[in-house]
């Protein structure tokens, strides 16, 4: 028995290589006034398994956009991207089904899952295998607008159409089914199409389908569509369509990527290069048209060459738009033709289309430098960044993510990935993964059976373990530490030589693998410049010793040219001659990491406050553009208003895991001297230790950290306040819960400080809620007490603060921190108290507690309010209040703040209100940056 069921599997699996697995005949009339679809699909469903099913499921991811709090609703949110939950319901999309019935109109059962784009069918009676099964449906759908997803209607009420029809899920011994989550991942067996399209006679179609007629009747056009072995069915319903047809021998491009720098006939000798190029990388494509369209290259841009505005493009002329064409035709390319689970092991599809864009670089622009003509500048050109090549920027982006241990394996559901990783950082890490393989086998063995794959394999469903078992039938070599230490892990790689021991005339070498994963590293020797020894060890998890002839090697480096994604290419290289394993190098700017030099940097900063102006200085420090684990910075700077010295130093290690909660450690030390007063200055120096905590779902952003310090304070002494404290030593330990989302947003704080004078403890909570009606609302809780406190009797230098903290751990950026009056008195930062409104007490030298709260009257404007209880040992507990009106232009960074009403009683009629106004800047650059990497990392 089980020998017929195992026969039997096998003959259906041969029978899906010959004919589609299923057949989809849809009847669709767009309605452009309503933005609706009407829809009657009739679906044949073959089951290919060797189970009877007692249900089908069926994707409708033209549902995921019906509501804010779908699985695709949730991402959009977890990524900061707010547009879709402020969206009008009317420009949201959604399905509506109105039956679903046999050939004989009985109606099936039917039902949607928590998941609303997930559907799932009874048949009237199971389905055995081999058998199909014919059933109807009838349903409109409502388009989404395209600036969700680049997919939908546009304001010129034209229509790209993806995810826009109902699609069977695949079943392959289990249902693969899950939820839109704007992952471009849907999962689709080969079908056979039959689309009849009623459309507005001024509106023309674009598809890689073949157009079996077309007829305008009473203003409505008419068309059918025909597909066969196809896993998508795009459309592009336009009104003035700009789409044009490329003629090559191998197939037909139509596209409407554009590029006012290349004339017509310059683009179609590119695009027929490109084709020529995939057709010799891996055969023939089935299909014998392919649309290329902006949307396609806008979703999956090449990275770089994007960001920047056409009339500065570093490039030459026609280079990014080859780079464009090649990228997304390449994506359609293997997409459309190697059918794998594009959410569970999406992984070699992304490797093999850039390591295919790197193979096209190295032969068609073999010269081409990562920042193109720029480094060809006399400004730029002594920078390392101008000896890089294109192809280089592909390991520099994934290492930008593995040292900051936010790397993610290879094989992690594509829905389980962080934003940069899904889109740079795991593709660049495979196709040079697929680099590292290839020089490892040698003999092009994986270019050779790249090919060979995919030319016994297009338009199968297959699995990359598939890849894995044809490529170790085609070498002797092992390549199990590829698919399982490389691409199965998210270690990274880090290779180190121990030592070197000269054996008569031969070198006999120890190398370290320092992260114990078991892999080959490629060792040379060098004359100078000149590689005249190479070869790879073999695969290895500790240590390994390899021999190879002295003779003309001055110098010995492990991954010399790169091929490797390294982590740590600094400790490669040993001298076999001479004293330096490397020469020293100085850099002015900083500039991306050179492995083969250790680099001090030098740049000129400015900094400004109050009381020194601007100061201007030079500083000297080893961080790269990716960072380091050891960052040292020495920042000398003269300050032109107080006519003095001032300026910092630091130093730090951070130790990342990458395994388990604890995922860092850091440990520092930080001097600071700068002016706090008119011709009074401060000396901080403060050694620290931190230990970060998070959950091993990387896109989850709870996180929890533990910071220890000890800040030592000596200031000059202030001849007008003779009560002030001049030198201290205070020990803080703090808790930070941190969890910030753009729906909940929840930080938690608390602190401990002792000093030879006074011990405190204070708690701060945030919250943030963004509800379904666009309501925001802000809350926050602060509460502190003294332990015991020996300077109150004196002063309030360190008492809590109602509304602008003394600061006197100068941790606060203030630009005029010892302001009374004036513009820099109103800066305000949100700490202790969070007052906004200057009352009395302003202190709290026992305990103080208060809540501060806001919510939006319209967009960025909001209504704020504050109230709490202020307890000094001399005066009592005293309540206080205020609110007003907030300007919230850049939440947390540009904000304005206009009392109205508080314990003082109507501001506004009471003088000098200007000076009650208060302010939010935030200048730094750092944390500006954190605007932008919320949405990636």
């Amino acid at each position: 028995m089980i020998l017929k069921r195992f026969l039997y599997s096998i003959l259906l699996c041969l029978s899906v290589q010959a004919v589609a697995q299923h057949t989809l005949t849809i009847d669709a009339t767009l309605n452009p006034s309503q933005r609706t679809i009407s829809i009657k699909q009739q679906l044949t469903y073959k089951n290919t398994s060797a189970d009877t099913l007692k249900e089908i499921f069926l994707f409708d991811w033209a549902n995921s956009f019906s509501s804010k709090v779908t699985p695709l609703g949730k991402r959009f949110a977890e990524n900061y991207e707010s547009a879709f939950h402020f969206e009008k319901e009317s420009e949201r999309g959604k399905t509506t089904i109105e039956k679903i019935y046999t050939n004989s109109t009985v109606p099936l059962q039917w039902q949607r899952g928590a998941a609303v784009d997930i559907l799932k069918v009874i048949p009237e009676t199971p389905l055995k295998p081999g058998d199909s099964y014919t059933f109807n449906l009838e349903y409109t759908v409502k388009v989404s607008d395209d600036r969700f997803t680049r997919y939908g209607v546009d304001k010129q009420n034209d229509y790209k159409l993806r995810y826009w029809y109902i699609a069977p899920a695949v079943y392959d011994g289990e249902w693969q089914v899950y939820s839109n989550k704007n992952t471009d991942d849907l999962f689709l067996t080969p079908s056979d199409f039959s689309i009849k399209l009623h459309i507005p006679k001024n509106y023309t179609v674009t598809s890689d389908f073949d157009v079996v007629s077309e007829n305008i009747s009473e203003n409505i056009k008419n068309l059918e569509l025909s597909g066969k072995d196809r896993t998508n069915s795009v459309l592009y319903i336009e009104k003035n369509s700009n789409f044009e047809t490329i003629e090559t021998d191998k197939l037909q491009i139509v596209t409407n990527l554009q590029n006012s720098k290349v004339n017509p006939p310059v683009q179609a000798l590119m695009i027929d290069r490109v084709v020529h190029f995939l057709d010799s990388k891996l055969g023939a494509y089935p299909h014998k048209k392919m649309v290329i369209s902006e949307t396609d290259y806008r979703t999956n841009p090449v990275y770089g060459l994007n960001q920047l505005p056409s009339f500065i493009s570093p490039f030459p002329d026609g280079f990014e738009y080859d780079m464009e064409q090649l990228k997304t035709i390449t994506r359609n390319y293997i997409d459309n033709t190697l059918i794998l689970n594009s959410r569970e092991d999406y992984w070699l599809q992304d490797a093999l289309q850039i390591y295919l864009m790197m193979e096209y670089v190295d032969i068609y622009y073999p010269k081409m430098k990562i920042i193109g003509n720029l480094s060809n500048w006399w400004i730029i050109r002594w920078a390392h960044a101008a000896d890089l090549e294109f192809n280089d920027q592909y390991p520099i982006l994934y290492l930008n993510m593995a040292r900051n241990n936010i790397h993610q394996p290879l094989t992690a559901s594509k829905d389980s990935l962080l934003k940069f990783n899904m889109n740079i950082a795991n593709g660049y890490y495979g196709a040079s993964g697929l680099k590292y393989l290839n020089d490892y086998l040698g003999d092009d063995v994986l270019k050779k059976s790249i090919k060979e794959f995919y030319s016994e394999n297009k338009m199968k469903p297959i699995k990359s373990s598939d890849f894995e078992a044809f490529l170790s039938e085609k070498t002797v070599l092992p390549i199990n530490w590829f698919f399982e230490d490389f691409a199965n892990t998210r270690t990274t790689i880090d290779f180190k030589i121990k030592k070197v021991e000269k054996k008569g005339d031969s070198l006999q070498v120890f190398i370290i693998n320092n992260k114990k994963s078991e892999l080959p590293v490629s060792l040379y020797g060098l004359n100078k410049d000149e590689i005249v020894f190479q070869t790879f060890t073999k695969p290895f998890d500790s240590i390994t010793t390899i021999t190879i002839p002295s003779e003309n090697i001055r110098k010995l480096a492990l991954n010399y040219e790169g091929r490797i994604p390294e982590y740590n290419r600094r400790n490669n290289f040993k001298a076999v001659k001479g004293l330096l394993n490397k020469p020293i190098q100085f850099r002015l700017f900083q500039d991306i990491e050179d492995p083969n030099y250790t680099q001090f940097f030098f740049m000129p900063i400015f900094e400004y406050n109050l009381y020194d102006g601007i100061s201007t200085g030079l500083r000297l420090y080893n961080k790269t553009v990716l960072p380091k684990a050891v960052h040292y910075s020495l920042e000398p700077q003269f300050g032109f208003r107080s006519k003095t010295l001032v300026g910092s130093a630091s130093i730090s290690y951070t130790q990342t895991m990458d395994q388990g909660g604890l995922y860092a450690m850091r440990y520092g030390f930080s001097g600071n001297y700068y002016s706090y007063d008119r011709g009074l200055f401060y000396k901080r120096f403060t050694p620290y230790i931190t230990f970060a905590f998070r959950n091993d779902d990387l896109r989850d952003n709870e996180k929890q950290f533990i910071n220890l310090r000890n800040v030592n304070v000596y200031q000059d002494e202030d001849p007008n306040n003779p009560q002030q404290e001049p030198n201290y030593s205070v020990f803080n330990i703090q808790y930070v819960y941190s969890n910030p989302n753009l729906i909940n947003y929840f930080r938690g704080v608390v602190d401990y400080e002792i000093s030879s004078k006074f011990s405190k403890v204070s708690m701060n909570l945030e919250y943030r809620k963004l509800f379904l009606s666009n309501r925001q609302l802000n809350l926050r809780f602060f509460a502190g007490a003294f332990l015991f406190n020996d300077t109150r009797e004196n002063e309030d230098f360190f008492s809590f603060a109602l509304d602008r903290p003394n600061d006197y751990l100068f941790d606060y950026n203030y630009y005029g921190r010892s302001e009374d009056t004036g513009l820099f008195s109103q800066q305000l930062i949100i700490a202790e108290g969070g007052f906004k409104s200057q009352l009395e007490p302003a202190y709290a030298n026992s305990w103080i507690a208060t809540v501060n709260a806001s919510t939006n009257i319209w967009k960025w404007i909001y209504a704020y309010g504050d109230a709490g209880l202020v307890h000094n040992k001399a005066r009592g507990t005293n309540a206080v209040f205020d609110s007003g009106i907030r300007l919230s232009l850049v939440a947390d960074y540009f904000e304005l703040y206009f009392p109205v009403y508080s314990s003082l009683g109507f501001e506004p009629s009471l003088p000098h209100y200007d000076e009650k106004v208060r302010f939010i800047v935030t200048l730094s650059p750092k944390t500006l940056l954190g605007l932008f990497t919320r949405r990636w990392y």
